[in-house]
């Protein structure tokens, strides 16, 4: 079988250290019975060594060459090829307690990670590699550099942990970036919730969207609304200082006002 070329239009990068591949999956802990899909297996680094030690695998893969690569190594029975570009998969065709594993392209990694929100309630957990500056994004706390809308929005839903960086040498072709490995999480029933979700996402939307501006000039006629001293917040507070509670607590004062997103 002739060498696969990586492409840039997929944002192929391909794992090829073992030491890195034995770390992951001894970091994702799969069982024998697990409903467990893989997001991009490309040319089976990680999808060998899962496969191995569960009953059975599905795989999303939109390069038509890899997807046939993988059915001429691995029986259908075992490995079934979801061929689609995976922002346009119905997850919720999967069934309950998913667990969700894969080498993301950096160039879908933020859309892919929203989507998959719409789907948490079937998830038990989800373990990628991404980007670094990505995952620092995703668990960076209030009051960092690094904490952004990303980060809001993800920790609203999940219970987030880095696991470890994977240096650029890994791949074959090498990024230019280090890569690290993420577990999200979805936090149970239990958890603090706004009464309007979509009011929730558009103020964070919308304190996120000019972070060096102060929340009242940011905020528009919302600032108005807002009782800030009740909420212990200060209007002269930006994006970055805001914590997941208290951007709930100011969705759920604009939705009391009338407020609707």
């Amino acid at each position: 079988m002739r060498a696969h070329q990586a492409r840039k239009r997929f944002g192929q990068n391909f794992l090829v250290d073992l030491g890195v591949i034995e770390a992951i999956v001894r970091a994702i802990g799969p069982a024998r019975e697990d409903r467990m899909i893989e997001i991009g297996p490309g040319l089976g680094a990680l999808t060998a060594p899962l496969l191995d030690k569960l009953s059975s695998l599905t795989v999303i893969e939109l390069d038509r060459d890899l997807a046939s690569r993988l059915r001429q190594r691995f029986s259908e029975t075992r490995l079934p090829i979801v061929q689609a570009d995976v922002l346009n998969v119905d997850f919720s065709q999967f069934g309950d307690n998913l667990r969700i594993v894969g080498n993301l392209p950096y160039n879908i990694s933020s859309p892919l990670l929203f989507t998959l929100v719409e789907y948490a309630d079937q998830i038990t957990d989800q373990h990628f590699m991404l980007q670094r500056e990505v995952v620092d994004r995703m668990v960076a706390a209030p009051g960092s550099g690094d904490y952004s809308r990303l980060s809001v929005m993800l920790q609203y839903r999940y219970a987030i942990e880095k696991v470890f960086d994977v240096a650029p040498e890994a791949f074959d072709p090498a990024p230019r970036v280090t890569s690290s490995i993420v577990r999200m999480m979805p936090l149970p029933d239990t958890r603090v919730r706004a009464i309007d979700e979509s009011l929730f996402a558009a103020v964070v939307l919308r304190a996120f969207s000019q972070r060096r501006k102060m929340l009242r000039g940011v905020l528009g006629a919302w600032t108005a609304l807002i009782p800030w001293e009740t909420l212990q917040i200060e209007p002269t507070w930006r994006a970055e200082q805001v914590s997941v509670p208290k951007f709930i607590a100011m969705a759920d004062a604009l939705h009391a006002a009338a407020v609707r997103a």
